[in-house]
């Protein structure tokens, strides 16, 4: 038999053949990682479970979509990789920015912490179902629009969400209650005055 290392202090066969298994599943979870596609990959062998016991449906924006989730799955990768609803943003994918924001049942939520598995059965509002069936914006997005609010407009998505939970609650906040809704949106290119008077203006406050 081989042992761990030889005389000399050389690895052995066997340890190398162990050594390099190991190294390349560690190079595999790494950069699947930074995909996200090696976390799903991974519940998926552990899991055990079948398609069919993945198949949910969910209500999107007032529509019924059927989809394949695994158990570990968040909503802002089931909205963005498997619907393709990519307004939603990733941002620091653990629930401190704001950029992945939606509403379930009309409450604000971080999608990116939220398991998908966990909103079956709610009504889930993404900024893609924010526009009227014709296609005209919210008050909302046309009064950032007047506002200057976006700037690289990353941040944008979440703000939006944020604000009309707050006006479909509050209709005509005050200031200080429009900074303590949006608190939760971080903005990386500083334009939070702007989106204040955003909201202002959506609540017909501001001219």
């Amino acid at each position: 038999m081989y042992s761990n290392t030889t005389k000399n202090g050389a690895m052995s066969v066997n340890s190398k053949l162990t050594r390099r298994r190991f190294i390349k599943g560690v190079i595999f979870s790494g950069a699947a990682a930074t995909t996200g596609t090696g976390m799903y990959l991974a519940a998926n062998a552990q899991s055990g479970q079948s398609a069919a016991e993945r198949l949910v449906t969910l209500n999107i924006n007032g529509r019924n979509r059927p989809v394949d989730v695994l158990p570990s799955e968040t909503l802002a990768y089931t909205l963005r990789y498997k619907l393709d609803m990519t307004g939603t943003k990733i941002g620091c994918n653990r629930g401190e920015c704001g950029a992945c924001t939606v509403l379930i049942e009309g409450v604000p939520n971080y999608s990116c912490s939220v398991l998908t598995h966990n909103v079956k059965g709610k009504a889930v509002i993404s900024i893609e179902g924010v526009k009227a069936a014709d296609g005209t914006l919210h008050a909302v997005q046309q009064a950032f629009i007047a506002e200057n609010s976006p700037q690289c407009g990353f941040c944008t998505p979440g703000q939006v969400m944020s604000a009309v939970a707050l006006l479909n609650n509050n209709p005509r906040p005050t200031r200080s209650e429009a900074i303590d809704a949006m608190s939760g949106n971080l903005c990386r290119c500083g334009a939070y005055e702007h989106y204040i008077n955003g909201v202002m203006r959506a609540s017909g406050q501001l001219a």
